[in-house]
């Protein structure tokens, strides 16, 4: 009785199993699916064209071997590759190619061949007719780690870029991708990676480029005829910045001979680092291909930072510039600047700079004034709507929750507290209150204020709860 291809492809995969680490059978032989078997050839599907790169680079030995285990001396394999998976037929688009371990051992795929660096290398940063010696890395000294507060919001992305600093290139986060908004530090964190390299394996050759001086790049290198002068720059390189990928989007040239350069960096253990505002499977207008790399190592998001992270950044920059401010007044940027760590320390900067215009000392009467443009809601009236917002969020619960008639502990606390504070911050009367909190009467607020009065005298933790949010209501 005559084997099927799936009976083969098993066989295969336990003895695969057997010789190599359980996480890297489950990434590359897991995903893998047998197609068909005819005579002595064995056809299997696998995902992408990278996925068919690494495995000839990678085990086509192992692979060699064990498919003439199954089928004999004359048992050879055949990859099928999805090429294509948004295909309008409703099947992805793919092609065969015979594995080059069938009878000689791998070759790497045809591409350009880089030059030593030590040889006469036209770099693309450098103006024409200037001879450069050394590569300039092209990074900013003033982004390293040290000056990278770590939050909440980063340890992640700052923990691998650590990591990757130590070993570039040598590390799972192959290539790592660090996305995120506006001003969250996407740049400063990759670069200062560079620097750590530099500092630490100075020999290393290391280049930050924005994507659209890449593509700027590309195109004048087309024009002067010197792409084989471009594409060998880039492929010279042992760690390769490139900042805002999403501006790929569109330009199929360009991504193309990316394409080209990242496949011969990471097929020679050299580092990449690229930089998004989107995670990889949300940029839009790339090739598929190249997405499917983008996602091969890690993607490490960058968020909002916290409070405490916004006033430690404050108090870095105010030691860095050798000033010092009233800590009521570094809460209160800090407390109103959240979105975005750039406009954080803009606004630091405009404070200094009317403060040394006008000749006055900075406090919280001058930051409120000066800051007008930054900060959105300067003069937001106190309000119980505003209170119980302030408190929800806090306490990380629904609004609609506090109105509710639940008797749910954390609900029953954020409602108390909150009629405390419309009692102590507004001019509503008991039975205005009590209606706005779920239409409850006088005698309910009044208990609930006597509550927090006692906890506050007896609880310290929950006095804590009750400061932090009296001062966040005195900063508005």
């Amino acid at each position: 009785m005559e084997k099927t291809c799936t009976e083969v492809w098993k066989n295969c995969l336990q003895i695969i199993k057997d010789n190599i680490p359980g996480q890297s059978f489950k990434t590359w032989f897991e995903p893998i699916s047998a197609l068909k078997l005819d005579g002595k050839v064995l056809t299997i599907q696998v995902p992408s064209l990278f996925f068919y790169e690494w495995l000839e680079e990678h085990y086509v030995g192992l692979l060699r071997k064990t498919v003439k285990k199954q089928l004999g001396e004359e048992g050879r394999l055949e990859y099928n590759i999805v090429v294509d998976k948004s295909s309008n037929s409703g099947s992805p688009y793919t092609t065969n190619i015979p594995s080059n371990g069938n009878g000689a051992e791998a070759k790497m795929q045809s591409m350009p061949i880089p030059v030593s660096i030590n040889k006469d290398i036209k770099n693309p940063f450098i103006i024409p007719g200037l001879k450069k010696l050394n590569v300039d890395p092209q990074l900013n000294s003033n982004y390293t780690f040290e000056n990278y507060i770590e939050g909440d919001c980063n340890r992640l992305a700052r923990s691998a870029g650590y990591a990757v600093a130590a070993k570039p290139g040598g590390t799972s986060f192959n290539p790592l991708m660090v996305y995120g908004g506006v001003g969250l530090g996407k740049t400063h964190l990759a670069q200062a990676i560079g620097n750590e390299i530099k500092r630490t394996m100075p020999d290393k050759l290391v280049i930050y480029v924005s994507c659209e001086k890449f593509c700027q790049q590309f195109v004048d290198s087309l024009k002067n005829n010197t792409i084989n002068d471009f594409v060998n720059f880039y492929q010279a390189m042992d760690v390769i910045i490139m900042d805002d990928v999403h501006n790929f989007a569109g330009k199929e040239k360009t991504q193309d001979i990316f394409f080209h350069i990242f496949n011969h960096l990471h097929q020679s253990g050299k580092q990449v680092i690229l930089t998004s505002d989107k995670a990889p499977k949300d940029l839009a207008g790339l090739e598929e291909r190249l997405l499917s790399r983008f996602k091969w190592g890690l993607s490490a998001d960058l968020q909002i930072p916290d409070l405490e992270t916004r006033i430690a950044i404050l108090r870095k920059k105010m030691y860095a510039d050798g000033i010092e401010l009233p800590q009521e007044v570094v809460e209160y940027v800090a407390h109103n600047i959240d979105n975005n760590v750039r406009e954080l320390e803009g606004a630091m900067v405009s404070l200094l700079a009317q403060s040394t215009l006008n000749k006055k000392d900075i406090d919280l009467g001058l930051a409120k004034q000066m800051l007008k443009n930054f900060i959105k809601n300067t003069t937001k009236e106190i309000s119980m709507e505003y209170i119980q917002k302030l408190v929800c969020e806090y306490f990380e619960v629904p609004v609609d929750m506090v109105k509710s008639p639940t008797r749910k502990r954390e609900i029953v606390q954020a409602r108390q507290i909150s009629m405390y504070l419309s009692k102590s911050h507004t001019k509503s009367s008991l039975k205005t209150i009590g209606a706005f909190f779920g239409g409850r009467d006088h005698s309910t607020v009044i208990y609930a204020c006597q509550t927090v009065e006692d906890l506050i005298d007896t609880d310290k933790k929950f006095k804590g709860y009750v400061h932090d949010i009296q001062k966040k209501l005195k900063m508005s």
